[in-house]
């Protein structure tokens, strides 16, 4: 009896080993482990020097210094050009896209300074996971990468690095089991150089249920009096909501943001299991939106127009007779639920109110990236506003005749 128990016990220990020696990461925004080789995970990179990001095929093209000696580094997007970053035909996991180009002005670009900032709301990415057909990822690339309102701010988070000539950086972790498809369109008037590297492991071991990352960008301008700004329409079936990137552009004088986040979940309808308890202090902040970055929560652009427009008048919605002249405010603030998470099981729909102070209900100009995590086959996103809707009234901003206060 004692021979067979010891038996069995090392059965069971040498099991729990192999199993050991084969876990994998769960992709739940853990690091992987550091110091653990036993694992059948492999590194790909898929860029312009290698499109397939299979083994051996990196830095293949030809340049003026011969074969091998960067010939592939960057490629021109043509107007409404459409080009395919990656298509990969296994199970993986995408753990960083970097990417840089022609989204910010240089000495040396031509473009005036506000046609060429408008690339990061004209530049679409969209990501298909798993064979479907339409995209759970559309996005412009610059609300994508954390910039709201189509202006560089460099700055770090849990999810964003920006640099200050414009490198963008993305670290959400996004599964995939049998195939990962992601496209960059330039809907601009004029050419796009763009870099980018998009760095996976191949060979995870996913369940089939796997929340697959989705990013939904939306714009309000101006928002509807008394109706809640969307951030996530109605999604069915279980998720996790990871966060935000919130842009916004005030048309009326004085502090806009009072209105309360609600989270309306599993069988919510009136009133909502979470509520926040005002905009600024949902990012993490008080008192207002300062310009501070933080690894889940911050503002990494808060600047006051030196342009006066006109007010529009909040008790008639429409501009007041007495015209009154205002300087508008541009804000671009995040928020990640990465260490407080906030899962569904069966449905979610996320809004927050648009209330000044104190207390007033105010339309302003309200964008938001937003990012989520469900299984597949999901429900096709909103249609994305197109591009005079997600550029408009950006000129003001974008002149580059005045920084951050």
């Amino acid at each position: 009896m004692k021979r067979f128990l010891f038996l069995a016990c090392a059965i069971v220990l040498y099991s729990c080993t192999e199993a050991k020696k084969t876990e994998q990461p769960n992709n739940n925004f853990e690091q992987l482990s550091l110091y653990d080789l036993n694992t059948d995970i492999v590194p790909r990179a898929i860029s312009f020097e290698n499109p397939t990001g299979e083994p051996g095929k990196s830095g293949m093209s030809a340049s003026n210094l011969g074969v091998g000696r960067k010939g592939s580094p960057n490629r021109i997007l043509k107007p409404n050009e459409e080009v395919v970053l990656c298509d990969i035909k296994d199970s993986g996991t995408i753990r960083h896209i970097w990417m840089a180009g022609d989204f910010i002005h240089m000495n040396w670009i031509k473009e005036k300074p506000q046609e060429r900032n408008k690339k990061l709301r004209s530049t679409i990415i969209r990501a298909y996971w798993d064979g479907q057909e339409y995209p759970s990822i559309e996005c412009p690339i610059g609300d994508f990468m954390g910039l709201a309102q189509s202006k560089l701010t460099p700055y770090e988070s849990a999810v964003h690095s920006i640099g200050e000539k414009g490198a963008m950086n993305f670290w959400l972790p996004m599964p995939f089991l049998k195939g990962a498809k992601i496209t960059l369109t330039n809907e601009s008037d004029t050419n796009l150089n763009v870099y980018y590297q998009i760095d996976y492991t191949a060979n995870d071991n996913h369940s089939e249920d796997v929340g697959r990352l989705h990013t939904l960008f939306r714009r309000e301008n101006a928002t509807t009096l008394k109706e809640d700004f969307e951030i996530l329409p109605k999604r069915i079936g279980k998720g996790r909501f990871v966060g935000a990137v919130l842009g916004i552009r005030t048309l009326h004088p004085d502090w806009w943001g009072e209105g309360e986040i609600k989270f309306y979940m599993d069988g919510d309808t009136e009133f909502p299991t979470l509520c926040g308890t005002g905009a600024e202090d949902w990012v993490g902040l008080s008192y207002g939106v300062q310009n501070t970055t933080y690894k889940y929560h911050g503002a990494n652009l808060v600047v006051k127009a030196d342009t006066l427009v006109e007010a529009m008048s909040l008790n008639r919605n429409k501009k007041n007779n007495n015209i009154v002249q205002m300087q508008p405010s541009y804000i671009s603030m995040y928020r990640w639920h990465i260490p407080d998470p906030i899962y569904w099981k069966k449905e979610m729909r996320i809004a927050i109110q648009q209330i000044g102070c104190c207390y007033y209900e105010r339309q302003d100009d309200w964008s938001t990236a937003t990012f989520w995590y469900e299984p597949v086959p999901s429900a096709p996103l909103p249609e994305l506003p197109n591009l005079a809707a997600r550029t408009a009234d950006l000129d003001i901003i974008l002149n580059e005749s005045y920084e951050a206060d």
